[in-house]
């Protein structure tokens, strides 16, 4: 016997959702537990890959076999596709395995044709429910089978409307549908050149066909990128004997859900109309009634839809999405579907059903994806907001937030000073920009990616920011963005959503983030089971504290360079970059080191008893130094002003020089890391002596200090044994000067390829291994991380010549190899050797599983994304636990 493509609905069960889509699996179920669904069968997803594997055909034994399921429905409801006198009509609706809004919208009244609408006439002694029935069938396989707009239809009606008098559609008599279909017939006769096909089976075959072309659609494969589901399942075909809600009074249709699904309240949640076909409730022609009306008009019919929901939400253990139809007074259940939910209700439903009993701690903890927490922990437009989208960009970092556009970070950070709400808008940020970033309320860039500066920055500090919206035009001459004929100028007020990557005018109502008594309960399970220890990235109290709210266990990553940047120390820090010898640089050191040291005295206080690892210096120095660019357009201002300060020309022009000498070919592989520490020793000896001296003084007030000094950019052991010293030298003296001493570690930040593979060497120096990602990823790919998000990503993970960007998704085939290499390397040299990851894919749920299946110790991310890295540890947890 050859490959079954077709089954009666009582042929499945649930079990069957690869084979029948998710709508086949769960109509089959609610057949067998004996549910009144209106019968049919389904053609499976193995028919649509074996459709498109023969070239797009419907093949003869797909043909065969569905043409023996119709004869088997047609037996069962007494009714004959095509009959004259007594017409089988069908509905065609597609059902991917999981739930896609991309795929071919649904066809009903299949069947019809200008025999057989006589025929339901007749029948059902309703002429005018006949020709309304035929006119929708028209409509609806003319736009999702033939392709026909459906705009050229919509003034039909209303035109009839105008002519009789009449507002609404109920008001339309038997003779207004006849006339409403005679000019359907010519639309489509114009618009597809043939007429509008009669044949059923031609009419099914056509249907069928259709819902498999959907899958290639360009809406679906856009949703299935972005919820990355596999190109391969395909959809099947739900073909289902029609009953109406459109007859009279005594019928209706409608859509509910078991709870609701923006709150997660308990209450039965949705809308119906009385005497309407499924595409109303949803089509706004009609106003839909709340659903918990209907207990007063069809009283009986309530009772039975309230006890088919309970009877459902507990057999699928799951919100459930219920399709329903009255016909004569008779309920029928047209389909049952996990439903869709906000974060806040997930979280809220996942909890309750541990309360309920339905589900376990662990199960509830799945039921929420760690990605969706984004919308709970950020501010976030008000749904019912009225939004002036003016452009779209990429969504860097979650949350909302409105203010003037500004397109200078001085600028900015002087009117944030003021107290005025302002919103960074630049090309694209680098370090020069952090004050500015600081005191916006959210950033906007023209390029980089979802990882570039303004991104990583941005979600440390938990600020929205849209990068890399290149249909925004910014002029900084003349401080204005334009974009599709609109211009904003400098202090017009702009809204951004970065969950979205929308840009929108003016000022849009925001909603404050609330933190559910269920949201908190769940993370205190998830940290019960997780195995996984959670870290943050932060450089500043204030971070610090934040990420302890949200149950960080200590610093993973804090970014000294980050301190250097307040506008106050940017003259100290050029001044000992611009030093001709090493006295000079002394010098600015010396008033560099209270303020470092004060910096860790916070950051300490905040994190007291959990360990804070922290990274000395990293960039290379001239990102500390103006613009190369602008040095050079200042100098020729200057110098063609007769009236310019020769003292001050001077100056810039030794400052140039200086900038020339700094500026490197590649940046990223050049004098950065712990190759500034080798060649300038001093720099790195004033960052661990404010680091030991923050230390001394807090212990002995009493607060326990656990510090971790990390050399970044180690590619050779030697490298590290050099710093080892320094820092160590360094700790004694500042321990002998004390009188107090401390216990520290000393490790590394693994984040070139070299360092991965002679990881059992560089052990024998560090008392611990952090992974920078954002760098190995950058090191082992070749790529510049802005450059190519910017120019060619994109391109290559919409051709999948990458599944992911690796920037986003750790790399787990190459860079993830490297990571495994090094962790296995480096616990053969010491068994106890502490291992972490502290890269933008330290809150990213899929990495976060690499990390605990490959054995590291934590995790480390950016503050809000904390709770994010807490429930997606616990999945790891449960998902691969040996």
């Amino acid at each position: 016997m050859g490959k079954k493509y077709v089954y009666l609905f009582q042929e499945g069960n649930a079990d069957l959702k690869n084979l029948l889509g998710g709508k086949g699996a769960n109509l089959a179920e609610m057949t067998n537990a004996g549910l009144p669904v209106p019968p049919g069968f389904t053609i499976s997803t193995e028919a649509c890959n074996e459709y498109y594997n023969a070239g797009k055909v419907f093949t003869d034994e797909m043909n065969r076999q569905a043409m023996d399921a119709l004869a088997a429905l047609e037996q069962q409801v007494g009714k004959k596709l095509g009959d004259i006198d007594n017409p089988l009509l069908v509905s065609v609706r597609s059902g991917s395995v999981f739930s896609m809004p991309g795929m071919m919208d649904t066809v009903l009244n299949l069947g019809l044709n200008d025999q057989t609408v006589n025929g339901l006439a007749k029948k059902t002694n309703n002429p005018r429910f006949a020709y309304d029935s035929y006119r929708r069938f028209i409509q609806m396989f003319s736009g999702v089978v033939l392709n026909v707009d459906h705009y050229h239809f919509e003034h039909v009606i209303d035109h009839v409307k105008e002519q009789k008098g009449i507002t609404e559609d109920t008001q339309m008599t038997a003779e207004d549908w006849q006339t409403v279909i005679a000019e359907y017939k010519v639309i489509v006769k114009k618009q597809t050149g043939e007429d509008f096909p009669q044949e059923p089976m031609d009419q099914l075959k056509k249907a069928t066909i259709a819902v498999f072309d959907s899958w290639n659609n360009q809406r679906a494969i856009i949703y299935r990128r972005v919820h990355k589901i596999p190109d391969h399942l395909g959809t099947a075909v739900n073909i289902q004997s029609m009953v109406f809600g459109n007859m009279g009074d005594d019928c209706g249709t409608g859509v509910a859900f078991t709870r609701n699904p923006s709150t997660g309240e308990k209450l039965l949640y949705g809308e119906y109309l009385i005497n309407a076909q499924g595409e109303d409730v949803v089509a706004g022609t009609r106003t839909p009634q709340p659903i918990v009306t209907l207990q007063q008009v069809m009283p009986e019919v309530f009772d039975q839809f309230v006890a088919i929901c309970n009877r459902l939400e507990s057999h699928y253990r799951d919100i459930q999405d219920i399709e329903f139809t009255i016909e004569g007074g008779k309920l029928y259940i047209l389909q049952t579907r996990n439903g869709k939910r906000t974060a806040h209700a997930a979280v809220k439903i996942a909890y309750d059903f541990v309360i309920e009993g339905i589900l376990t701690k662990e199960e509830a903890l799945l039921r929420v994806d760690p990605s969706q927490l984004d919308q709970i922990l950020h501010r976030r437009i008000d749904p019912n907001a009225k939004q002036d989208v003016i452009a779209k960009g990429l969504p860097a970092s979650p949350g909302a937030a409105s203010g003037k556009a500004i397109f200078d970070a001085d600028l900015a950070d002087k009117l944030a000073n003021e107290g005025q709400k302002v919103m960074l808008v630049r090309p694209e940020t680098t370090p020069d920009d952090i004050h500015g970033i600081l005191a916006a309320q959210g950033i906007l860039t023209s390029r980089g990616g979802m990882t570039s500066h303004a991104a990583v920055v941005a979600r440390g500090m938990g600020k929205p920011a849209i990068c890399g919206c290149e249909e925004i035009k910014i002029d900084l001459k003349s401080n204005s963005f334009t974009v599709n004929g609109i211009t904003v100028k400098e202090g017009d007020i702009i809204s951004i959503d970065g969950g979205t990557g929308r840009v929108m005018l003016g000022e849009v109502k925001l909603i404050d983030p609330v933190l559910s008594d269920e949201f908190v309960k769940l993370l205190g399970w998830a940290d019960e089971i997780r195995d996984l220890g959670v870290r943050t990235n932060a450089d500043n109290p204030e971070d610090s504290k934040k990420a302890r709210e949200f149950g960080a266990e200590g610093i993973g990553l804090c970014r000294t360079e980050h301190m250097f940047m307040a506008s106050d120390r940017v003259p100290i820090v050029q001044s000992m970059i611009l030093a001709e010898n090493e006295e000079e640089r002394l010098v600015a050191l010396e008033k560099l080191l209270p303020m470092q040291q004060e910096d860790f005295e916070g950051i300490f206080r905040e994190m007291a008893g959990l360990p804070v690892t922290i990274r000395l210096l990293d960039p290379p120095l001239h990102e500390f130094l103006p613009h190369l660019e602008d040095l050079v357009v200042e100098i020729t201002k200057l110098q063609m002003n007769p009236n310019a300060d020769a003292r001050v020309l001077h100056e810039k022009e030794i400052l140039l020089r200086k900038v020339r000498g700094l500026t490197e070919f590649n940046p990223m592989l050049g004098h950065r890391g712990c190759r500034l520490g080798v060649v300038y020793p001093e720099i790195y000896e004033m960052q661990a002596r404010a680091i030991f001296q923050a230390a001394c003084k807090l212990a002995a007030e009493g607060i326990v200090v656990i510090p971790e000094v990390m050399i970044p950019l180690v590619g050779h052991v030697n490298e590290l044994s050099l710093m080892r010293k320094l820092v160590e030298d360094t700790a004694k003296q500042v321990f002998e000067e004390l009188g107090q001493e401390i216990e520290y570690k000393v490790g590394t930040m693994i984040e070139v390829p070299r360092a991965a593979i002679t990881a059992d060497e560089i052990a024998t120096e560090a008392d611990f291994f952090s992974f920078g990602t954002n760098d190995l990823t950058q090191t082992t790919f070749g790529f510049s991380r802005d450059d190519a998000e910017g120019k060619f990503l994109h391109y290559y993970v919409d051709n999948k010549v990458l599944p992911e960007n690796p920037f986003a998704v750790l790399d787990e085939q190459g860079v993830g190899k490297l990571v495994d290499l090094a962790v296995k390397l480096g616990r053969g040299t010491k068994p106890g050797l502490k291992t972490g990851i502290c890269g933008e894919h330290g809150g990213e749920k899929q990495s976060i599983e690499f990390c605990y299946r490959t054995g590291l110790d934590y995790v480390s991310c950016s503050p809000f994304r904390v709770p994010i890295a807490r429930l997606a540890a616990a999945h790891a947890t449960i998902k691969f636990k040996k």
